[in-house]
């Protein structure tokens, strides 16, 4: 918190973030404005919703802050890796909100959808940057609704590859040392996401489609890549680990096919085992790498999944109830704060050698401490004593008034509107 302390121009808005982020950390139900504030021994949720909304404090610069403290504790030459997460949202008044396809859900849901960059390295990975994505007809081209959301002026469209770029942009110019970059179909289909990344001379392993179509052969044949696929020898194909799962390593067989007259572009080939599945990644770098490089990149990329299954699971992420622009960045900037916490925690409890390099592993000794299990022994520490009878009270009073001038306002709204049969 004291990285964060000078981005605050005030004394109390300073002390409700720290009160916020340690109700985030806690075993709070939902990490919500109303929990929140009840953990922290708030008698109402004002100081919480003020944080969020009317506060004066930059979030962006917070959020400068969350990146370089990641960096600082996961060292240099990671990975960076973009990726999209939604938000199961009610309603039409919410910053971004619309009927879209989102994978939270599997399935076209009304959600808000944001783009995400994490950072991963050998230590371990955090998200260290966000962009809310709005849809370019529904809300940008709409006045009134941005003006009810608080979407600032300067605000354009942008496609969710756009968003990757300037977080992946910003990150570079701040002194972010990678040399990789990765991400799923959506932005592995942009042209100008790859041709950004060349001029900038950081390599990437972006996945696309079978029907991506490139050129083979020194005739420079144009076909599609699951007919690449098709045309490889048995000897083509090397079983390499994608990296370590939860089972184990994650083995699969590999292939690489030159793509144009460029030596380090290649069609990234990767078959399952057990199914035959294919999968595709268009990969350049800027000098020469092996194999095993391509691969070791294109299973880092699952990072990201762990990053938002820990950060709405145990910070956060996704417990809020705020409709405003500003809301929503604060509330996922502190979230990540959290997050980043809990994995400079994680990595400082690794060992950095065995005591006895001679003695083996037991299968009864420890796994290294996780972040849902630093964060379940950090909430316990920070439990607050049992709440009086009196202070409960208060607050489930507090709720129930709170909900039925809610109910209230939606039944008159609901029969001012309704025409009578």
């Amino acid at each position: 918190m004291a990285r964060i302390a000078g981005r605050f121009r005030r004394v109390e808005p300073r002390a409700t973030a720290r009160a916020f982020v340690l109700g985030l950390l806690s075993g709070a139900e939902r990490k919500n404005c109303w929990q929140l504030a009840e953990q922290a021994g708030h008698n109402r949720p004002g100081a919480m919703q003020r944080l969020l909304r009317s506060a004066r404090w930059d979030v962006d610069e917070v959020r400068d802050e969350v990146r370089s403290y990641v960096l600082e504790h996961l060292g240099g030459d990671g990975v960076l890796i973009v990726d999209e997460t939604g938000f199961l949202k009610k309603g039409d008044r919410s910053a971004g909100v619309q009927r879209q396809y989102t994978g939270t859900a599997g399935r076209i849901e009304n959600a808000q959808v944001g783009v995400f960059l994490a950072y991963a390295s050998e230590q371990g990975r955090a998200l260290i940057d966000r962009r809310l994505y709005l849809p370019e007809r529904t809300w940008c081209e709409d006045p009134e609704r941005r003006s009810g959301s608080g979407i600032p002026e300067t605000v354009e469209f942008a496609t969710k590859p756009r968003l990757a770029l300037q977080m992946i942009e910003a990150a570079l110019d701040t002194g972010c040392r990678t040399s990789w970059v990765t991400g799923d179909e959506v932005y592995g289909q942009d042209p100008q996401l790859r041709a950004a990344l060349e001029a900038r001379g950081v390599g990437y392993v972006l996945a696309v489609a079978c029907t991506t179509r490139v050129r083979i052969n020194e005739d420079r044949t144009v076909v599609q890549a699951v007919a690449a696929a098709a045309t490889l020898p048995p000897d083509a194909w090397h079983r390499q680990s994608a990296g370590a799962g939860a089972k184990g390593p994650r083995y699969y067989d590999w292939a690489w096919v030159q793509i144009g007259a460029d030596h380090n572009r290649c069609l990234l080939i990767r078959r399952n085992p057990a199914t035959g599945e294919l999968a595709f990644y268009l990969c350049w770098s800027p000098g020469a790498v092996a194999l095993s490089a391509l691969v070791r990149v294109a299973g880092i990329r699952w990072c990201i999944e762990e990053c938002f299954q820990a950060a709405k699971g145990q910070v956060g992420l996704d417990h809020y109830q705020v409709r405003h622009w500003i809301s929503w960045h604060r509330h996922i900037t502190l979230a990540m704060l959290a997050l980043a916490f809990l994995t400079a925690v994680a990595v400082s409890t690794k060992p950095t050698r065995s005591t006895d390099p001679n003695r083996p592993v037991r299968s009864s000794d420890p796994i290294h401490l996780t972040i849902p299990e630093i964060r379940h022994l950090f909430g316990s520490l920070l439990k607050r004593p049992a709440s009086s009878v009196k202070s409960l009270l208060a607050w489930s009073i507090w709720r129930r008034c709170h909900q039925a001038h809610a109910r209230s306002c939606h039944y008159r709204r609901r029969l001012a509107t309704s025409s009578p049969i």
